[in-house]
């Protein structure tokens, strides 16, 4: 019974702002926050509840301290990474936006139109006049305060720590010169100014510390209400200065799409008493002017920047979309790109100063609520309120990161995959979606039905999941192809309200509410097989015996129905009851039929014999919420108070009860006694929730909230859609403003027994059990210590560390523990844990693997684990042969994992070892597809890279032998030149001896 609030499904987003910090979102979802990491692609949800809708989410720079507002303006102080709640407190009136200053030290909040300063936590406060004027001592120095808009105000409030005190929230400084509602707040770069934008069609600049003699600047014009107010940066600015442009300090944009760019020029005007001066002697004037005038210049230099100048409008900018209103804006200050969204589902973004559009692409045929950018820039956050979309865009590479919906309309059925690691939901909105429980997110919609789909099942080989629609039809979906591979309908015109699929998955019923009979089809054919003809009313519910070949219905007729759809004996037993029954489930053994009827009353059937076993009086139990519109209190009222899902657990020793109220009932099946009532939401949103209500909301013409106002501003939606269409589409005679009501429509627990989920009217709520409740004080005792366990890894003894972690239960020493061990230890030190504890350490080693970068070594203890121990877990699982089936098809990397669990059990019960070895198989899987695609982009990165060396050192070999080949060219005419000139002197040395001879032949005949 110590299951806890894990998770919700089916509402990634319901209204509000959305934040980034890192790789991780953070999305208001009815009155909880959820908190997506994109770098892992899972969702969690925070397990704390806000009182109302949350329209406001404020973070901390460093991401610590998570600041979430509700509607009415009640604020939870989360400490977000340890997930732990700090304070409570109220800002008594709704809060519109909310905004820690750069340094962390402040958050900014708009309450009524006096102005005052509280006593702070490190100094005295003081009193300011509109402008922010000291009129009193100040002094708060190393505060840690936040900005709120509430209302027509401007709050300045301390930020707390995270230590305990007494008044952890305390005003610094009000400021009231706003006409109306402030719609939204941004700092300074220095942390020094705010400026607010108002829907009083103006937006002004507010100092944090008082400036004697300085007023705030009023910056009007626009013609619309004002939807998003920014400051720029210095770098930004000095770079519009080197382009000889005039630098722009403050963007502000309005809804009829109006983009002003504000900036600061000139000195401020000197005061009037300076400038007043005796006309009576000139030089005592000059002499007064020159004194006023220097003095006017060292307050100048005294100031800080943004109150130095002037305030002047130097550039209008228009963004041309017809027929739509600009809804949502954001601005990232470092690359200076604009995102606006629109009233019809687009969103365009802008360079500035340029005002270029960089992009534009329509995300939705609704009003885009609220759009951010993350620290680096490169994704933004999308969120249309009305349809439940959350979008992350990348919008450099122009890919999505993250798209997710809700359903349209209340989630109306709910059911596992006989493996627990998917859950499927059926809704109102005549869709079917698929969830990993691992990540928490929709991976696959089925939209073929074209109307509300009323029950769901899986086939026992999880394959595929069947649908019934009042459509008339029943669609079977192939979850290896995502198609519908097989369409059920009957001879005539039928809106089918309950399904069931037989054990063996060859056999489809379904029962119907036009003419109370139970179709049944084959499931391989598509062929209509039977029609079972035998209710007075319409068949609320379908369930075939988990043993028997038996299929039990239930109907409005006052009577319970058993048939043999394989013999045609038609039906077997008649069990009658006093009041309609609405509900029925088998006992897995089944030896036991459960049926919940109309009065409130759970009826216990031996079905063989047709004999009560017991009942239960559920009326008081489940009994709780008044709705706005009943004239009796909670307690007195008796229509509605009836169970309309049951389930049973997985052991059958407890059955869990929901229906038309905010709470789920669990019973002890053998005592028939109440064991806990779980309540599903406690968002005051929603009507049903409260057990009193406050008289004064009752008027003549009906509750106050139901009332339409003609001021309500219609872009500020929070609730969800509900479950009435025609509200929905304000069809007249309908209640448009009519909240949803609190309800548990379907329960689904899952076969592992680890987790249940409520389908209620604020999404798929999923509840875990409690690991840290399950102390076993088995050999503990006073020496198993922390201490202990340090100084075992301390003196290296590695196995005695772990089972000092083991035993005292606790987690975080598991881990270290675990990656404390040497990787040439991790076999020895597997072989020698006992099979008591495989179960937690396999866990263990599943989170590391999730979490951990060394996923080498986390899979030697993988596999040294299922070595080690293989024959104490077969014995243990006696064959495992639901575990084999349940874990095959793991891959090559997941093949240990599929194997031990093939023959493994766990020493707690095979469940629980399944639910932990399917585990550790989806993150060993995860881990494989991931590395299978990088080495597969690796293998051709890696083929390049050798076909270019190759080409290379071919490119070389060329080289080379060319320049041999002129070097061995080179020689040869240098030979060649050698010869001729070796030639060249013979010829020249034989003239010269021919010549010398001649001469002297001549000298010789002159002497003659």
């Amino acid at each position: 019974m110590n299951y806890k609030f894990a998770n919700l499904l089916g509402a990634p987003y319901r209204g509000g702002n959305i934040l980034f910090h890192g790789n991780e979102l953070l999305s208001p979802v009815g009155n909880r926050v959820s908190q997506v990491n994109l770098a892992h692609s899972t969702s969690q949800t925070l397990p704390f509840e806000n009182l109302n809708q949350v329209r406001t989410l404020c973070l901390s720079p460093d991401g610590q301290l998570l600041l979430s507002i509700d509607e009415q303006g009640r604020a939870l102080l989360i400490a977000r990474t340890r997930r732990v709640l700090l304070h409570h407190f109220s800002f008594k009136g709704p809060v519109t936006a909310a905004a820690f200053s750069p340094d962390g030290k402040c958050v900014a909040v708009a309450v009524g139109k006096l102005l005052q300063v509280r006593r702070g936590m490190a100094g005295q406060g003081v009193m300011c006049d509109a402008g922010g004027y000291a009129m009193g001592p100040a002094k708060a120095v190393g505060l840690r305060v936040w900005f709120v808009a509430v209302g027509k105000l401007l709050q300045v409030w301390h930020s707390p720590g995270f230590d305990k005190q007494l008044s952890p929230m305390q005003l610094l400084r009000t400021y009231g010169t706003c006409h109306d509602t402030i719609t939204d707040i941004d700092w300074s770069a220095d942390g020094q100014f705010i400026a607010a934008a108002s829907k009083d069609l103006t937006a002004r600049v507010y100092s944090l510390n008082p400036i004697p003699g300085w007023t705030p600047p009023t910056l009007a014009g626009h013609k619309d209400a004002l939807v998003g107010v920014f400051f720029t940066i210095a770098a930004t600015q000095q770079a519009a200065q080197l382009a000889g442009q005039q630098p722009v300090v403050l963007y502000t944009v309005s809804k009829d799409g109006a983009l002003f760019g504000w900036s600061l020029t000139g000195q401020t005007a000197p005061p009037a008493a300076a400038a007043e001066a005796a006309d009576d002697d000139a030089e005592a004037a000059e002499a007064a002017e020159a004194a006023a005038g220097s003095e006017q210049q060292q307050q100048q230099q005294q100031l800080p920047p943004l109150a130095q100048g002037g305030w002047v409008l130097s550039c209008k900018h228009f963004f041309m979309q017809r027929g739509a209103r600009l809804s949502a804006a954001d601005y990232h200050r470092p690359s200076g790109v604009l995102v606006v969204g629109f009233s019809n589902g687009l969103f365009e973004l802008y360079q500035l100063p340029e005002f270029q559009v960089l992009q534009t692409l329509s995300v939705s045929h609704e009003r885009i609520s609220t759009a951010a950018f993350n620290a680096g820039g490169d994704w933004l956050a999308l969120g249309c309120a009305k349809l439940g979309q959350l979008l992350v865009w990348e919008w450099r590479s122009e890919g999505y990161v993250l798209r997710q919906q809700g359903h349209y309309f209340d989630v109306s059925c709910a059911c596992y995959s006989p493996d627990g690691a998917i859950i499927a939901t059926g809704a109102d909105d005549s869709k079917v979606k698929l969830y990993q429980l691992s990540s928490g997110f929709c991976y696959v919609t089925f939209s073929e039905h074209s109307a509300p789909v009323s029950a769901l099942a899986f086939l026992p080989t999880g394959a595929a999941v069947v649908s019934a629609s009042l459509d008339g039809t029943v669609r079977a979906f192939d979850l290896l192809r995502y198609r519908n591979f097989r369409t059920f309908t009957a001879p005539s015109a039928v809106q089918f309200i309950s399904l069931a699929v037989e054990n063996s998955g060859e056999v489809v019923a379904a029962g119907s509410q036009d003419d109370f009979q139970i179709y049944v089809w084959s499931v391989k054919t598509g062929r209509l097989l039977d029609v079972l003809a035998g209710h007075e009313g319409p068949v609320s519910g379908l369930a075939f015996c988990p043993t028997q070949p038996l299929l039990a219905s239930c109907s409005w007729d006052k009577t319970v129905r058993t048939w043999d759809v394989y013999d045609n004996k038609s039906q077997l037993e008649v069990l009658q009851h006093s009041h309609d029954v609405l509900a029925l489930a088998w006992r897995p053994d089944g030896k036991q039929l459960a049926s919940a009827t109309l009065d409130g009353q759970i009826y216990f059937w031996n079905a063989q014999d047709g004999v009560i076993e017991g009942v239960i009086e559920g009326r008081r139990d489940i009994r709780g919420g008044r709705l706005a519109s009943d004239r009796r209190s909670a307690g007195n009222l008796s229509s509605g108070a009836a169970f309309t899902s049951l389930t049973f657990s997985a052991d059958g020793s407890m059955l869990f009860a929901g229906g038309r109220s905010k709470y789920v009932c669990v019973y002890d099946v053998a005592e028939k006694v109440l064991l806990r009532r779980f309540q599903v939401t406690h968002n005051r949103s929603l009507d049903g929730v409260l057990d009193q209500l406050n008289s004064k909301h009752m008027t003549d013409a009906g509750p106050l909230q139901l009332i339409q106002h003609e001021d309500a501003d219609s872009d500020d939606e929070l609730l969800p859609a509900g479950g009435d269409p025609a509200a929905a589409a304000d069809v007249p005679g309908t209640a448009s403003r009519k909240r949803a009501v609190a309800r548990t429509r379907a329960l689904a627990l899952s076969p592992t027994g680890a987790t249940w989920a409520a389908a209620t009217t604020e999404g798929l709520l999923l509840y875990a059990l409690d690991a840290g409740l399950n102390f076993d004080p088995t050999d503990l005792t006073e020496a198993l210590t922390p201490q202990a366990f340090h100084a075992a890894l301390a003196g290296r003894a590695y196995v005695r560390a772990l089972l000092i972690a083991l035993r005292l239960g606790d987690p975080v020493l598991l881990k270290h523990g675990l990656m404390s061990v040497p990787p040439q230890q991790v076999t020895t030190a597997a072989a020698q844990l006992p099979a008591l504890f495989l179960q937690a350490v396999l866990s263990c080693v599943a989170e590391c693997l999730d979490e951990s970068p060394h996923m080498e070594y986390l899979l030697s203890w993988v596999k040294a684990l299922l070595i080690a121990h293989g024959p104490a877990l077969a014995a243990a699982a006696g064959g495992g042969t639901a575990l084999r089936a349940a874990l095959a098809g793991g891959g090559d990397a997941g093949a240990a994992a599929g194997a031990a669990a093939g023959r493994a059990g766990a020493a707690g019960g095979g469940a629980n070892l399944a639910a932990t070895l399917r585990a550790l198989r989806q993150v060993v899987t995860r881990l494989h597809k991931d590395l299978s695609s990088t080495a597969e982009g690796n293998v051709y990165l890696l083929d390049y890279i050798v076909s270019a060396g190759q080409l290379q050192q071919q490119q070389r070999r060329q080289a080379a032998e060319q320049q041999q080949q002129q070097d061995e060219d080179g020689g040869a005419a240098a030979m060649l030149v050698d010869a001729a000139a070796a030639v060249s002197g013979q010829a020249k040395t034989a003239a010269a001896k021919k010549a010398g001879k001649k001469q002297r032949k001549q000298q010789k005949q002159v002497l003659q």
